[in-house]
C-alpha cells in the first residue's frame, strides 16, 4: 500500500495528458547462441528463453500505454470495464518457458560482494571468471557496459577449447539476464550481481528464474503507471505476447504459426511508426468497450488450444511447476518482493471467481505439527541461528525429529 502515498497514476491525467506514452528501454542483445554453449544453457534451464534472443521484440508502446493506465499497483492486476486480469506465472512458464519451482533470486544488493566465495572482491573474481577485466572506461562501479560484453564475446573462435568456451557461456548468461529477463532503465550495462549464479552453473537450473521474472515485470509496471515515469524496463517481450495472445482482438495479422517459446511468435511483429498519440487514444476507447461475455474479446484458456500442447516443452508441465501456477504467493527478486494474487483471477486458470476465493480450507487434525517434507525444506533453506557459533552448543547438528508427522494429504481431484 506504500504505492499509494504521494503516488499520482497516470489514469488520473488521461484528460490532461490524453496522448501520453510510455517508452521502452530493451535494447537488441547481439550475442550469438552458439551451438557450443547450448547445452549449458539447457542444463542451466535458460534455453528456451535463450532462443527469444534471436528477435528484436519491438514494443508497441501506444498498445502498452492504454494497459497501463489499468494497472492497479495494489493487486498486480489490469482493471477492464467488466473484470481484471493479470500476467501470472502460468503466463511466463508458457511464454519463456523458465521454470517456476526452485531457489530465490536474491541477496543484498548494498553489499552483495559479501555473498561472494570467500568475500572476495567482486572485480577479482570477475577477472578469475572471464580471464581478463574491462577497460577503465567500460566500468562504472559494479556494472559493465553491453557494449563490451558484446564486443568480447559475440563471435567465438571456431577452434574454441573448453575452458574458452565455458567463459562464452558466462558472458551469454551474464548479458541474457541483464537484457531480455531483467533489464532496467538504462538499458546499456551489465550488473556484478550476477557473478554468484554464473560461477556455479551447475545450481544455476534451481533457481526459480519465472517467478523472479514475473517479480521485476510486476515492479517495472507499478514504476510505469506513475505519471511521472517514462520508460518501461524489464521483460517487455513477456507482457506484449501475454496481450496479443489473451487479447485477441489487439493480435497483429500474419503472425499464425505457434513457436516454442510462445513468445517468440510475435518475435518479428514490428508496430506502426505513425505517431503514437493518436494510437493511445484508439487504443484506450477499444478497452473501454470490452464488453463481459464476449468469447472474442478475451481468451481465458489459451494454452489448452490443440496447436499449443503440439509445441509445449513437457518440463514446464512438470507437477512441481504447474502446481505452484495457482499459488497466491510473494515474488522475490532480490529487492523487488510482489503479490502473485492469482486468487483474483481464478478463471485465467479455469476456475469460477468468487469473492471468498483466498479463504484457507484445511483439515483440522489432532497433531498440527509440520510435516517431514515442511521440515526438510525449512532445514535446507532458512537461516536458523543468528548467534555466533562459540554460542551455541550442537544445536546446527539437530535433525528432523524422528516422530515428526507423515501424513499423505488428499488433493481433490
Amino acid at each position: 500500500m506504500y504505492r499509494l502515498n504521494g503516488i499520482v497514476h497516470v489514469a488520473c491525467f488521461i484528460d490532461e495528458e490524453p496522448t501520453l506514452c510510455v517508452r521502452s528501454i530493451r535494447r537488441q542483445q547481439k550475442m550469438i547462441l552458439h551451438d557450443r554453449i547450448m547445452p549449458y544453457l539447457d542444463s542451466a534451464g535458460l534455453l528456451h528463453v535463450a532462443r527469444l534472443n534471436d528477435y528484436w521484440f519491438k514494443l508497441d508502446e501506444p498498445l502498452i500505454s492504454a494497459f497501463v493506465e489499468r494497472w492497479h499497483p495494489e493487486t498486480h492486476t489490469f482493471h477492464m470495464p467488466f473484470r481484471e486480469f493479470t500476467v501470472a506465472l502460468q503466463d511466463v512458464a508458457y511464454q519463456f518457458g523458465l521454470p517456476v519451482d526452485g531457489y530465490p533470486v536474491c541477496g543484498c544488493l548494498s553489499d552483495f560482494e559479501q555473498l561472494m566465495d570467500g568475500g572476495k572482491h567482486a572485480w577479482q573474481w570477475f577477472e578469475e571468471l572471464f580471464g581478463e577485466l574491462p577497460p577503465e572506461d567500460c566500468i562504472d562501479e559494479f556494472t559493465v557496459s553491453y557494449g563490451w560484453f558484446q564486443n568480447r564475446f559475440r563471435v567465438m573462435p571456431t577452434d574454441a577449447t573448453e575452458p574458452t568456451v565455458h567463459v562464452y557461456e558466462l558472458g551469454y548468461i551474464m548479458m541474457l539476464l541483464s537484457t531480455m529477463l531483467f533489464g532496467d532503465k538504462f538499458g546499456a550495462r551489465v550488473h556484478l550481481r550476477w557473478l554468484p549464479y554464473v560461477a556455479d552453473l551447475d545450481e544455476l537450473d534451481k533457481y526459480i528464474w519465472g517467478l523472479a521474472t514475473l517479480s521485476w515485470l510486476y515492479r517495472c509496471l507499478c514504476r510505469v503507471a506513475n505519471r511521472n515515469v517514462k520508460n518501461l524496463a524489464g521483460p517487455v517481450a513477456l507482457l506484449q505476447s501475454w496481450i496479443f495472445l489473451r487479447f485477441p482482438t489487439f493480435r497483429p495479422r500474419g503472425f499464425d504459426v505457434i513457436l516454442w517459446p510462445l513468445a517468440s511468435r510475435w518475435g518479428r511483429y514490428m508496430p506502426s511508426s505513425d505517431e503514437k498519440g493518436p494510437w493511445v487514444i484508439a487504443t484506450r476507447h477499444r478497452l473501454d468497450r470490452l464488453r463481459v461475455g464476449d468469447m472474442l474479446q478475451f481468451i481465458w484458456m489459451p494454452y489448452s488450444a490443440l496447436e499449443v500442447i503440439q509445441v509445449v516443452h513437457p518440463d514446464i508441465l512438470r507437477p512441481e511447476h504447474t502446481h505452484l501456477w495457482k499459488s497466491t504467493t510473494a515474488l522475490i527478486y532480490f529487492s523487488s518482493i510482489e503479490w502473485h494474487q492469482v486468487d483474483r483471477v481464478l478463471s485465467q486458470l479455469g476456475g469460477v471467481q468468487h469473492r471468498h476465493q483466498s479463504v484457507l480450507t484445511f483439515q483440522l487434525v489432532p497433531d498440527p505439527r509440520p510435516l517431514v517434507e515442511y521440515l526438510d525444506l525449512w532445514y535446507r533453506v532458512a537461516r536458523r541461528f543468528l548467534s555466533h557459533d562459540q554460542d551455541l552448543v550442537d544445536p546446527r547438528q539437530a535433525r528432523i525429529p524422528p516422530d515428526a508427522p507423515v501424513r499423505h494429504i488428499a488433493v481433490p481431484a
